[in-house]
């Protein structure tokens, strides 16, 4: 009897490993990052203020940000294969390829406008590109932006072909907050606030002055309390 429970039980556990959703990669119950829409004018949702940028623009910046951090989770999430990150990005390239082109050729379009020459604007460019890049540093929450990144990438993946921007107006606000140092929501511990009692200060052990028979002279070198 004692062995076909284990045997059952061994079978339970087995059943919700099996069926478990994704977010069970790292965490039971990971954070709620949702947001509403953006469209690029918001601070932290590309690399850099973009002046004068018509809403095309921003848009055009807004996709070309999801496909750098498609491509940085295809680079940093490979420790997960599960994840199925770099799948995702190499299909989505796939699929996508002439949004993402549109919106390159779109930037290149803002930056011949807003500098002088042509050779300007490229060096531009290639600065903002860098920027987009970098802004997907991990240091801190790789495993909630590795975890957020695939979601967002099957959306993309999903999408239908000329509505990746729907998809990065929708969120990149939520791969934006998975960058910071976030944590398991379902075991939660409470929240202490612990004050340090204050100090007294120590008496002056190396002055003879203050010592007599063993005891402090408080009279002479002070209050400890």
């Amino acid at each position: 009897m004692l062995g076909r429970r284990i045997t059952l039980g061994m079978a339970a556990l087995a059943a919700m490993c099996v069926s478990a959703p994704a977010s069970a990669q790292f965490f039971f119950k990971s954070v709620d990052l949702s947001g509403p829409p953006v469209t690029g004018t918001e601070p932290g949702m590309i690399a850099q203020a973009l002046p004068g940028a018509s809403p095309a623009e921003l848009r055009a910046a807004l996709v070309w940000s999801l496909r750098a951090g498609l491509n940085v989770a295809a680079l940093q999430c490979k420790f997960e294969p599960t994840l199925l990150a770099d799948d995702n990005y190499v299909a989505a390239r796939k699929d996508h390829d002439d949004e993402f082109n549109k919106a390159y050729d779109t930037l290149e379009k803002y930056f011949l406008k807003t500098t002088k020459t042509k050779k300007a604007a490229q060096n531009a460019l290639d600065v903002f590109s860098t920027r987009v890049y970098s802004s997907f540093s991990t240091v801190s929450g790789q495993l909630s932006f590795c975890q957020t990144a695939a979601s967002i990438g099957q959306d993309v993946v999903y999408a239908p072909r000329g509505t990746v921007g729907d998809v990065a107006q929708r969120r990149m606000r939520e791969l934006r907050e998975s960058l910071k140092a976030w944590g398991e929501q379902h075991f939660r511990t409470r929240r202490v606030t612990f004050v340090w009692p204050v100090l007294r200060p120590l008496p002056q052990f190396g002055n003879d002055k203050c010592w007599r028979k063993g005891e402090y002279q408080a009279r002479k070198c002070g209050s400890l309390g």
